[in-house]
C-alpha cells in the first residue's frame, strides 16, 4: 500500500492540476484505493498525451510519446476536448496499443470518472464529453480456477518444502486464499488485532475502504496457529495495527512477495504451465464453495465482498463434470444404435 502510494505521489508531480485534484477527490472523498487511483491516473496520462500528440502531429507511440509534457493542460484545454476525440482515443488504444476490451473499458472508466468529477463535483466544465459513451463489450470468459485436486497439490507443495524458512507463513497465506477467497490487497492489509480472540473470524478492508467479516474454518485456524507459533516478535504483537503477515525484516509483507510465494509453489506443484495467479486462488475459493460446498450465491456474494450479485454469478457456471453427468441422466442415454448390416 505504501509502495503504491509513493508511486501515485511521484506520478502526480508531472500531472496537470485538474488530474491532481481528481486523484485527491477519489482517495479522500470516495475512499478509492491507491491502486485504483494510480491506474486511473496512468490512463489519464496516456489519454492527454494522445490528445496532445494527435493535435500536434507527434509520434503516437515510443519514446517521443512517453516524453510529452502534459502538465500545462488547464480547464480551457479540457473544454476543447470533444467526444469524438475520446472515441478516437479508444480506437487508438485498441489498434496501436493493442489493448483488449477490458483494458479499453478501464481507460473509459477512468475518463468517465474524471469528467464526472470535473462537471458535477468541481463544476469546472458544463458538459461531459464522455457521459454517453458506451463501455466496450468484454468477452465473457469463465473464471479460471484450480480444481480440488490441484488445490490439494498446491498446499502439499508448501507443506513439503522443508528448505523454506517461511513455510508456515506461506502455508497460512495460501490457505486463506483458497478457503476465504480474499483479495491480495485484503490479505496483506490484515492486522493481528483484526482477528478475534477465539480465532473464529477476521476483519478485512475491501474496495472502497469497506470492511467485512470473514469467518475462519478449522483449516484456516490451524494454519494461522502454526504460523503465529513461529513468530518471535512477541512484544510487537501488542502494538496497534501490527501486520499479520510480515517479511524477514518484520515489516508488512508486500504484494510482490505474496505473488512470488504463490508462483513459487504453483511451480513446485507442477501447475505453473496453467497460467494460474494470486487472483485465480480467489476464483478457486469461490468456485469450490459454490460447486463442491453448495454455498448459496447470495452468501457467496457477501463472503467475497461484491457490491452486485451479478458479479458473483460468474461462479455459478456449470462444471464440465456436471454437464457430462447430466448427459447420462437422459433416459435415452443407454440406447445403442442398431448394428450395421
Amino acid at each position: 500500500m505504501i509502495e503504491t502510494q509513493d508511486q501515485l505521489r511521484e506520478l502526480l508531480k508531472n500531472m496537470p492540476k485538474c488530474v491532481c485534484e481528481f486523484a485527491i477527490y477519489k482517495t479522500a472523498i470516495e475512499n478509492c484505493s491507491y491502486k485504483t487511483v494510480l491506474e486511473y491516473t496512468m490512463d489519464l496520462r496516456t489519454f492527454f498525451r494522445y490528445i496532445v500528440a494527435s493535435r500536434d502531429g507527434l509520434d503516437l507511440f515510443g519514446q517521443e510519446f512517453c516524453s510529452i509534457d502534459i502538465k500545462f493542460i488547464d480547464i480551457e484545454y479540457l473544454k476543447s476536448i470533444k467526444t469524438e476525440e475520446i472515441y478516437e482515443f479508444l480506437m487508438y488504444a485498441g489498434q496501436t496499443r493493442e489493448n483488449k476490451a477490458s483494458a479499453k473499458a478501464r481507460k473509459l472508466s477512468a475518463l468517465k470518472s474524471f469528467y464526472k468529477v470535473m462537471t458535477l463535483k468541481k463544476h469546472y466544465l458544463e458538459e461531459n464529453p464522455a457521459i454517453n459513451i458506451e463501455t466496450p463489450k468484454k468477452k465473457k470468459n469463465l473464471p479460471k480456477h484450480l480444481n480440488l485436486e490441484e488445490s490439494m497439490s498446491l498446499l502439499n507443495a508448501v507443506a513439503n518444502d522443508n528448505n523454506s524458512k517461511t513455510k508456515e507463513r506461506d502455508y497460512a497465506i495460501i490457505t486463506l486464499f483458497l478457503n476465504c477467497g480474499m483479495r491480495l490487497s485484503e490479505l496483506i492489509g490484515i492486522n493481528l488485532n483484526d482477528i478475534d480472540s477465539q480465532m473464529r473470524s477476521l476483519k478485512v478492508t475491501g474496495k472502497g475502504a469497506k470492511e467485512r467479516i470473514i469467518f475462519l474454518n478449522d483449516s484456516c485456524r490451524s494454519a494461522l496457529t502454526e504460523y503465529l507459533n513461529t513468530r518471535t516478535d512477541t512484544e510487537n504483537r501488542k502494538k496497534i495495527n501490527m501486520p499479520l503477515f510480515i517479511s524477514s525484516r518484520d515489516q508488512r509483507i508486500s504484494s510482490k512477495t505474496v505473488q512470488y510465494v504463490v508462483y513459487k509453489y504453483l511451480k513446485l506443484a507442477g501447475l505453473e504451465y496453467k497460467g494460474f495467479s494470486v487472483h485465480k486462488l480467489r476464483h478457486t475459493a469461490a468456485t469450490l464453495m459454490y460447486q463442491n460446498g453448495g454455498v448459496d450465491v447470495r452468501v457467496l456474494k457477501d463472503i467475497l465482498g461484491h457490491e452486485q450479485l451479478n458479479t458473483t454469478q460468474i461462479y455459478t457456471h456449470v462444471s464440465d463434470e456436471n454437464m457430462e453427468n447430466a448427459m447420462y441422466q437422459n433416459p435415452l442415454s443407454k440406447i445403442k444404435a442398431p448394428k450395421s448390416n
